[in-house]
Parts: structure tokens; C-alpha cells; sequence
């Protein structure tokens, strides 16, 4: 066939020869589209093989046996304040309680975990085999405030993590389970309990941010969660401490602990102190306010040197001396001063804690590592030269009020640059029946009172040790020393009793002066106050 005689369409086709066939390049764009359909087809074939496996491993968990439930096991646990730089590489397990939880994907998750008020951050990554998706997603899923056993290793993170009080360590996840789960909605977040309260009672704020603003009011209305917060954990080591410190200067100095009645057959205290029981097994019984009159009744008993630690927070302590009641004066000031010295020597984290919540008052002082000892009027005659009125002292009708006292604290910290001071010879008007006269002034007495910022935290005096003077000095403030709940203690210095001193220290006042918190609450585990019986 000649080329005249070609279809029309052959002869203009380039991808058909001459004769009708297929051409070369026809014939290699077709292997070409072949290949490339073979390749894609294998490519999606992989893809589904892919998706196939992953499924599968999905499916099977990998990590299964590595979360969830609490296996029946024993393993050694590590507390979060004793993680350090020497751990880092290393595998510990903690139980800790989670105090956040952030999903970044489905294959990581940050978690913070909290131990009394230490925080750490902990990385929970989906990593081969030993970390699935499924272990990522169910510990982003467990409440806040749960308790969880975790086990990771300790690794150094590139850079300080800023929202954990333990920056410069993390924990890489390798397992995680479930102790006790908290309640999906609480009544505050710890978090948000974290920050000062509020100097306004004022429930439903928010603040710059949005985050709530949690009041003192619901804060001990939720004392068991407000007490989960670092602050209150440093606050309450500090209150241990100091009645720990307490116990150990009196029984260094040969003291003995004693535990007195706390039910009295009658009243001796008057006023707001005394509390009914109404239904003692028949009779009426009286709770004592004060070991008061039964430690001067074992300094009788030839004890010498007592202390006890009451009920209601109080350090009470009483004991002889030889010549003069300055000598347990000097006793108590170096109490104090050792009280101060070893917080600030053994508990310097603690204090730190407390005082980035409270940083207005600072540090608190003791200048020369010694007392600032006063005469009451001498500290009368200070607020005098500040302009503050004081007629009603100097007329001896009342003690230093408050905002007076305040005031001093003030005043003597400007003067001597302390915050501990005493005042001494203070008006016999204004102490109790058992308090001894000054020997050469009637109208003062041998008692003292100390102060931490200005206001007071133990009282003390001399004692009146011969029954025929302590009967004068009842009767002189309206009281029978025959009436029931009298004779006994009037009774045990019939027979001889040294002359002693003494003084009862607030557990609770050290501590809110010495950190400088706002509220005298704020140092009470679970505060009782006219309005609060709970929880």
C-alpha cells in the first residue's frame, strides 16, 4: 500500500508507523505508564500493608501490661525531695499524685506530678514498644489529684522547666498505674489555692488571667486539699519544727514532759476561757484552757522542771531557779533564740517555700543573737516619744492593746533592728492571782511577756509559791481558795515549794511571726474560732 492510499488518520497518528503498527515512542510511553501504575500500585499496596501492621500493634498494645491497674508487686519507691542530679539516667518510681496533664499528640503527653508539694514534669511518649498510643492517651486521662505509681527514668531537660518546683530534673515515663482515683470535679483546684489569698473576702473573682481567686473562707472550708499545696507543706514542717525544737532545748536542759488534766471539776479561768461539759458521768466538768495551775502543782511535787505541749497548740513550761526569776527569764529568751536559729539553720528550703506566698514581712530578725530586753514602761515611754497615746497604761487600768503593741514592734525594729524583744515589769493590775509582786514596787509584778514583730507570743511570770500569800492575792481578785477546783492547788504549797517561774508559749504565733503569714489560721491545721467547728 503506497502512502496515498493510508487512511488519512495513519498518515497524521506519529504515534502509528507506516505500515499501521504501533510506533517506538507509543510503544515506550505505554511501558512507561505501565511502570508507573505497577509503582503506584505497589505503593498503595505497602501503604495498606503499613496501615494493616499498625493496626495490628495498635490492636495488640505493646504496652498493655505497663499501665492501668495496680499490679500486684513490690518495688522500691523513691520521694520526689530526694530526686537529685546523681539520679539522672536512672530508673526510680514514685507515687505522687498528678497535679496536671497536657496532651501535645497522640503520641506524647506532659504530665505534672506532685509529692507534699513538690512538682515535677514527667514525659509520657509513645516510643516503639515500650510506650504505646493507647498508654499516652489513658494517662492524660486519669483525674487531677489522682494518686499514681509512676516509673520513668531521671533525665536532665534542655532547659529549666519553669512550672515545676524541681526544674532541673524531668521523668521519661516507662510506666504508670493507678492508686486511687480522685473525684472528676473538686470543690478548688491546688493550683489555684497555690497563691496568697486575697486581702478582701470577696468569693467568685477572678484574676488578670482568668484563674480563680481562692478566699481564706474556702480555702479552710477545704482544708484537706488546701493543705496539699507547697506553701502549706512547708508551713506545717516549719510548725513541726518548732514544737520538735521546743521539746528538745527543754529536755537538753534536764526538763521532764508532763501531760496535765485538760478536765477540771470546777472553773479556774473566767471570761471567754471557760467551756462547760455538761454531762460528766453525772456532774458538770469545766475543759482546762491552761496546765497553769498543774504545773505549778508539780513544781510542788518536787518535779523541779516541767514541760508539756498541750491540746490546744500551747508550750508551756515551768521550773525552779536558785536566785532570781531572771534566771528563767534568760532561759526563755535563749529558748527563742534557739528556736529561731536552728529553723533558719536546718529549714532553709521550707523558708524559702513560705516566703516567695508571703515575701512581705521578710526575714525575721534577732540582732546579736540575743533578746532586746525592756521594762514595761520603758516600752510605754517608746510609744510616748512615736506620739501614741498611752494614758490608760500609765494609769495602770489596762495592758498594751494590740494595735499598740503593733506599733512597738514597729518602733523597736526601726530603734534596735530585731524582732524579738521582751518586756518585763509589767503592772500587777494587769496579771493573774498567781503572779509574784515586785519586791520593792507594789504596784508591778515579776512577769514578762515576749514578742516576735511586734506582737505577743508567750506570757510569763515569777509564781506565788507560799499558800498563805496565794490566798491573799485569790481573795484580792474576788476568788475562795476553799472553792472546789481551788483547794487542791492552794493545798500543795502547804507544804513547802521552791520559788519558780514560768511561761506558755503560742505554738501557733511562732510560727505565723517567724514566716510572717497574714492570719493566725494560716499556721492552724484545722482552725477553731467562734464561727468555724469544721472541718
Amino acid at each position: 500500500m503506497s502512502e496515498a492510499s493510508l487512511p488519512t488518520h495513519a498518515k497524521d497518528n506519529p504515534n502509528v508507523s507506516a505500515d499501521g503498527a504501533p510506533s517506538k515512542n507509543a510503544l515506550k510511553k505505554q511501558q512507561k505508564e505501565a511502570e508507573k501504575a505497577a509503582k503506584k500500585e505497589a505503593a498503595k499496596k505497602a501503604d495498606a500493608e503499613k496501615r494493616a501492621a499498625q493496626q495490628s500493634q495498635e490492636s495488640e498494645d505493646t504496652a498493655k501490661d505497663k499501665y492501668g491497674d495496680l499490679p500486684d508487686d513490690t518495688v522500691q519507691i523513691t520521694h520526689l525531695k530526694k530526686l537529685s542530679e546523681e539520679d539522672v539516667d536512672k530508673e526510680v518510681t514514685v507515687i505522687t499524685r498528678i497535679h496536671n496533664s497536657r496532651s501535645q499528640s497522640a503520641k506524647l503527653a506532659f504530665l505534672t506530678l506532685r509529692q507534699q508539694g513538690k512538682t515535677i514534669q514527667a514525659v509520657v511518649a509513645a516510643t516503639g514498644d515500650a510506650v504505646s498510643r493507647q498508654m499516652v492517651k489513658w494517662a492524660t486521662g486519669v483525674n487531677v489529684n489522682s494518686f499514681v505509681r509512676v516509673t520513668g527514668l531521671v533525665k536532665k531537660p534542655a532547659a529549666p522547666i519553669a512550672s515545676a518546683s524541681i526544674s532541673n530534673l524531668e521523668l521519661h515515663v516507662t510506666k504508670i498505674y493507678l492508686i486511687a482515683q480522685a473525684a472528676e470535679t473538686i470543690p478548688m483546684q491546688v493550683k489555684d489555692a497555690e497563691r496568697p489569698p486575697p486581702a478582701v473576702e470577696s468569693e467568685g473573682q477572678v484574676d488578670s488571667e482568668g484563674a480563680p481567686i481562692v478566699t481564706l473562707k474556702t480555702r479552710l472550708d477545704n482544708r484537706v486539699i488546701d493543705l496539699q499545696t507547697e506553701c502549706n507543706q512547708a508551713i506545717f514542717t516549719i510548725s513541726s519544727a518548732v514544737e520538735g525544737l521546743f521539746e528538745e532545748y527543754m529536755r537538753k536542759s534536764g526538763s521532764r514532759k508532763f501531760n496535765t488534766p485538760k478536765l477540771l471539776g470546777a472553773a479556774t479561768e473566767g471570761g471567754s476561757g471557760v467551756f462547760e461539759v455538761n454531762n460528766y458521768f453525772g456532774k458538770s466538768g469545766f475543759l482546762a484552757q491552761s496546765p497553769q495551775l498543774h504545773k505549778q502543782m508539780l513544781i510542788a511535787g518536787d518535779c523541779e522542771k516541767v514541760f508539756e505541749i498541750g491540746p490546744f497548740t500551747g508550750l508551756d513550761f515551768e521550773q525552779v531557779f536558785d536566785n532570781h526569776y531572771h534566771e528563767v527569764l534568760e532561759f526563755a529568751e535563749k529558748l527563742i533564740v534557739f528556736i529561731v536559729q536552728e529553723l533558719d539553720a536546718r529549714y532553709k528550703d521550707e523558708i524559702a517555700v513560705v516566703h516567695k506566698y508571703f515575701p512581705r514581712a521578710g526575714d525575721f530578725k534577732i540582732k546579736d543573737g540575743k533578746a532586746l530586753r525592756l521594762k514595761y514602761f520603758d516600752g510605754i515611754q517608746i510609744l510616748k516619744d512615736a506620739g501614741v497615746d498611752t494614758t490608760e497604761q500609765d494609769n495602770l487600768v489596762t495592758d498594751l492593746t494590740t494595735a499598740q503593741e503593733k506599733r512597738l514592734g514597729q518602733l523597736i525594729r526601726e530603734k534596735y533592728d530585731t524582732d524579738f524583744y521582751v518586756l518585763d515589769e509589767f503592772p500587777m493590775s494587769v496579771r493573774p492571782f498567781y503572779t509574784k509582786k515586785h519586791p520593792t514596787d507594789s504596784r508591778l509584778s515579776n512577769s514578762y511577756d515576749f514578742f516576735m514583730r511586734g506582737e505577743e507570743i508567750m506570757s510569763g511570770a515569777q509564781r506565788v509559791n507560799e499558800a498563805a500569800e496565794l490566798e491573799a492575792a485569790m481573795r484580792s481578785k474576788g476568788l475562795d481558795p476553799n472553792a472546789d477546783g481551788f483547794s487542791d492547788y492552794v493545798n500543795a504549797f502547804r507544804q513547802g515549794c521552791r520559788p519558780h517561774a514560768g511561761g506558755g508559749l503560742g505554738l501557733n504565733r511562732i510560727v505565723m511571726f517567724f514566716l510572717g503569714l497574714d492570719n493566725i489560721r494560716q499556721a492552724t491545721p484545722f482552725p477553731r474560732d467562734p464561727q468555724r467547728l469544721r472541718p
